[in-house]
């Protein structure tokens, strides 16, 4: 754990033990990432509250502007995808030394592996929550990303149980899903929400929730998880 940044990490065994320096590697590198983006927010403290898009300057690290353009196309915030940003930045890092794993980082996952994935779905109270999973296919990183503004501690201006959005880029992922639980008022608005994630260029798919109301868009196969 990085002071907000704090990831889980799934590798095979075989590569820990063969790489025992690899988590204090893992943390250098966040740990300097995270200093260029503080160091960045420190000099621009917009970029740290604002809701809407903002540009950045010429002399923000890569972090910073991938943030920010990927926000952009969701018509939200930068800091909408830094959940996101970590977490990939930590898998492709990862991905010389592993062929298949998965970092999560506050609900926003970046996966890979040939293997078929699934992805358990937690929505709060929404009797949906801890029933159903995501299966996706192997073969390329993917990207599956959770805002809500019932579960967790994250700004939400809507009151979604799961905004799901999947995608090959995490940064987007996690802005897409911020933008589309932000339109959730009611039960009713699940579909509207999905709509829009349908909409937004390079999210492959979308699941929102909302009490017992559930709308899918995109290439998604939702399958019930079996409990012993």
């Amino acid at each position: 754990m990085l002071r907000q940044t704090d990831l889980a990490v799934l590798l095979p065994p075989a590569v820990w033990r063969d790489r025992p320096d690899l988590e204090q590697r893992l943390y250098e590198l966040l740990s300097e990432l995270r200093r260029l983006l503080e160091d960045y927010i420190t000099s621009d403290p917009l970029f740290y509250s604002s809701h809407l898009p903002l540009p950045v300057s010429p002399s923000a690290p890569p972090m910073a502007a991938a943030m920010a353009q990927a926000a952009a196309r969701c018509g939200v915030g930068p800091m909408a995808a830094v959940a996101g940003a970590f977490a990939q930045e930590a898998g492709v890092y990862l991905q010389q030394f592993a062929a298949e794993g998965l970092v999560e980082n506050g609900g926003d996952i970046y996966l890979w592996g040939a293997k078929e994935h699934k992805v358990g779905i937690f929505a709060g109270n929404s009797p949906f929550s801890g029933q159903i999973a995501l299966r996706l296919a192997g073969g390329k990183p993917l990207s599956v990303c959770t805002s809500s503004g019932t579960v967790g501690p994250s700004f939400s201006y809507g009151v979604a149980d799961a905004a799901v959005l999947v995608a090959a880029d995490a940064y987007l992922a996690d802005a897409a899903a911020t933008a589309t639980a932000n339109l959730v008022q009611t039960a009713a608005d699940v579909k509207k929400a999905a709509d829009f994630a349908s909409k937004l260029p390079g999210i492959s798919g979308a699941l929102v929730i909302k009490d017992d109301k559930l709308a899918v868009w995109g290439d998604l196969q939702i399958i019930p998880i079996v409990k012993d």
